[in-house]
């Protein structure tokens, strides 16, 4: 199973909304352009890894049209034993995000991959995903669902729910020091060929071992994460880090097969970056 979320362009949208919460300034309407690079330090989907254990590198491309209203656009660049800042492909979003202040906000975008034909990475079976979240946000915790339907050579239906809270320090007039604890479930759907072996036989006789094979579609839990995003922001410039625990669950084994099995493990990884509005 080969189908990934892009946690990492959730992320930049989430520290960007970090920002614009603890921000009592107005957003502008007028269009924005934004650059960012991020560094991940352990590519994975909801703890899966592919057998490298590949880092990443991403430079980001960001235009707002207005404060609600956005498309991006991400070369990605992986790193392990076998590669060093190899281009693996690209990945273009379209969104609306929209809200009230300190009451909600929500995000519907879909994502465009275009992975190169020999990538090894878990997201490159990845045609088109759409997403939506919905956060009620409150001075006590702040709920977040969501959806997203993923499409490859089949679509997979994934479900997310979690709680955060925000710390905002106003360090000078303007700079400020945004931390974000959180705790997030994810779930989805699970589709893969199952084999087993069948025994006929009648009363007292053996009689012949068949093979079975079918068709399984689950949807299960797919992780447990806790993380701490952290944002620094003065004047156009943005700081991010993003320490993460993963602990992936339901993980697909095929006996004999580690080929077709998922690969990982209870993870810690981390996500820099650094983003300037234009």
């Amino acid at each position: 199973m080969k189908h990934p979320l892009p946690l990492l362009l959730i992320f930049i949208f989430s520290a960007t909304a970090i920002h614009a919460q603890s921000d009592s300034v107005a957003v502008k309407e007028k269009a924005q352009f934004k650059l960012g690079v991020y560094y991940n330090s352990n590519l994975n989907y909801y703890g899966r890894t592919d057998s490298l254990r590949s880092s990443g590198v991403f430079p980001v491309a960001e235009l707002w049209f207005n404060k609600n209203i956005y498309i991006t656009a991400a070369p990605i660049f992986v790193n392990n034993k076998l590669a060093s800042f190899e281009y693996a492909g690209s990945v273009a979003t379209a969104g609306v995000r929209f809200g009230k202040e300190k009451k909600y906000t929500s995000n519907i975008y879909v994502v465009k991959p275009i992975y190169k034909e020999n990538s090894q990475l878990v997201q490159s079976a990845l045609k088109a995903q759409a997403i939506a979240t919905y956060t009620w946000l409150n001075k006590f915790i702040n709920v977040t669902i969501g959806g997203d339907a993923k499409f490859s050579d089949k679509v997979d239906y994934g479900a997310t729910a979690g709680l955060d809270h925000l710390f905002r320090f106003q360090l000078t007039p303007n700079s400020v020091l945004v931390v974000n604890p959180s705790a997030y479930v994810n779930a989805g759907t699970q589709q893969f060929t199952k084999t087993s072996y069948k025994q006929n036989g009648f009363l007292f006789f053996p009689g012949t071992q068949q093979q079975v094979t079918e068709e399984v579609n689950k949807f299960n839990i797919l992780s447990y994460e806790v993380s701490m995003p952290i944002v620094y922001g003065k004047g156009k410039i943005l700081f991010i880090a993003n320490p993460a625990y993963v602990f992936p669950q339901n993980l697909i084994t095929v006996p004999n097969r580690p080929d077709l099995s998922e690969r990982g493990k209870d993870l810690f990884y981390v996500t820099l970056g650094a983003k300037v509005n234009f």
